[in-house]
């Protein structure tokens, strides 16, 4: 109840960061067959490389400011399992440097499909093994159970809220886009899914992108972005709270330090405290607010691009029949009860390899695709390739 009340004479916002990384495939011909489909060179490199110019200085970023405010700075992470895998493998000391984080109290950890996959649209089984698993990780590795959910990509539906109903989570974080609240509803208000006792919360999407696309780029009318004439913008929203969510690379890797971006958000929480905001969890947020109403989202949505679709990921044939391929392959792989094969193969359910199949961006520049191949044929020969070969291995 002290909760609800907090929340109730305060501007609350919700400062969400992701972490993602995929395990990268290595150039796997037909002519290979040795099983060795993830190249860790590249993993090493691409990982060492983001974690000294994003991850690591964010994380003392944050830890600084846990110092500083104490109990009144929050803050949500949401990390892969196959980041948290390769952490693990290629640069300890960001995951040390995490733990350390999370023993501040400050940091709220949010479940997610442990592989970054789109199980959800093949198989409801493994969407939810990939969920419990993912909440096994989180425990494991930073003592917490969570309770609150992201899909990969932020993406839901209604469908997505079902599957969820056997899973212990309480709510979920979607994108908070006109087509789904239509124009008179506000991203600042706890929903509920429809027939599912699960809450939603929603990311504000405009707010979110003048960090994430916007931020450095001096075209922009609002360039250069202050922290105080942002913490105004968060202050002036009408609702329950503000949800700013955006991928942790945000800081130091797409935006670099030279833009101000660090100092941006250690100086934030000072200008929205002094507004009589408050910084808070999703738990936090679903704890004191009631929901307003139920809303339906009945196609899949999510953050990625402006079409807040599927389409990067199943936009062509190719993506499609290389997802559809490899979900075939399910119930082989899992009845040989081979734990090396199974790794194999959610590893190859990671969404980054359908999305690297993508063609709509073709030839934009301006829409970075994080791609290391040649062209969208060459990702999907490459991964089908590979496809090939895992199949060999699971035939009895």
């Amino acid at each position: 109840m002290a909760e609800a009340c907090k929340l109730a004479i305060m501007v609350a916002i919700c400062l969400y960061f992701q972490i993602h990384q995929p395990f990268r495939l290595r150039r796997y011909s037909a002519f290979d067959s040795e099983p060795e489909y993830f190249d860790s060179h590249l993993n090493n490199q691409l990982i060492h490389k983001v974690a000294r110019s994003s991850y690591l200085p964010s994380i003392d970023l944050f830890s600084q400011m846990a110092r500083r405010y104490g109990e009144a700075f929050r803050l949500t992470l949401g990390i892969s399992g196959t980041a948290i895998e390769q952490f693990e493998l290629y640069y300890p000391d960001v995951l040390l440097q995490l733990q350390g984080l999370a023993k501040t109290g400050c940091v709220e950890f949010l479940c997610e499909p442990s592989h970054h996959s789109l199980a959800f649209l093949y198989s409801p089984d493994e969407f939810r093994q990939q969920v419990r698993l993912h909440r096994h990780i989180i425990k494991k590795y930073f003592g917490q159970n969570p309770r609150v959910f992201r899909n990969s990509n932020l993406i839901y539906s209604n469908e997505v809220g079902r599957m969820l109903s056997s899973t212990r989570v309480e709510a979920a974080i979607i994108e908070g886009w006109e087509g789904v609240l239509g124009d008179h509803n506000a991203p600042t208000h706890v929903y509920t899914g429809m027939r599912e006792n699960l809450r939603l919360l929603l990311r504000h999407y405009r707010l979110s992108e003048d960090i994430s696309m916007r931020f450095s780029a001096r075209t922009w009318s609002q360039w250069p972005l202050m922290a105080d004439k942002y913490a105004r913008w968060l202050m002036g929203l009408h609702g329950d709270y503000g949800l700013v969510g955006l991928d942790l690379e945000n800081l130091g890797e797409r935006h670099g330090e030279e833009t101000g971006i660090f100092d941006f958000f250690m100086a934030l929480p000072e200008y929205i405290f002094a507004l009589g905001g408050s910084l808070v969890t999703p738990s936090q947020i679903i704890d004191a607010v009631k929901p307003l109403r139920e809303i339906s989202v009945p196609r899949n949505i999510g953050w990625t691009d402006t079409h807040r679709d599927l389409s990067c990921w199943l936009g062509n044939a190719m993506q499609s029949n290389a997802m559809q391929e490899l979900y075939r392959l399910e119930n082989a792989i899992k009845a040989g009860n081979d734990e090396v094969l199974l790794s194999d193969w959610r590893r190859l359910t990671t969404s980054d390899h359908f999305f690297y199949m993508n063609t709509r961006h073709l030839g934009d520049a301006s829409t970075p695709d994080f791609s290391t191949y040649e062209s969208p044929f060459h990702a999907y020969m490459n991964f089908m390739s590979i496809l090939d070969n895992l199949a060999s291995r699971a035939r009895p």
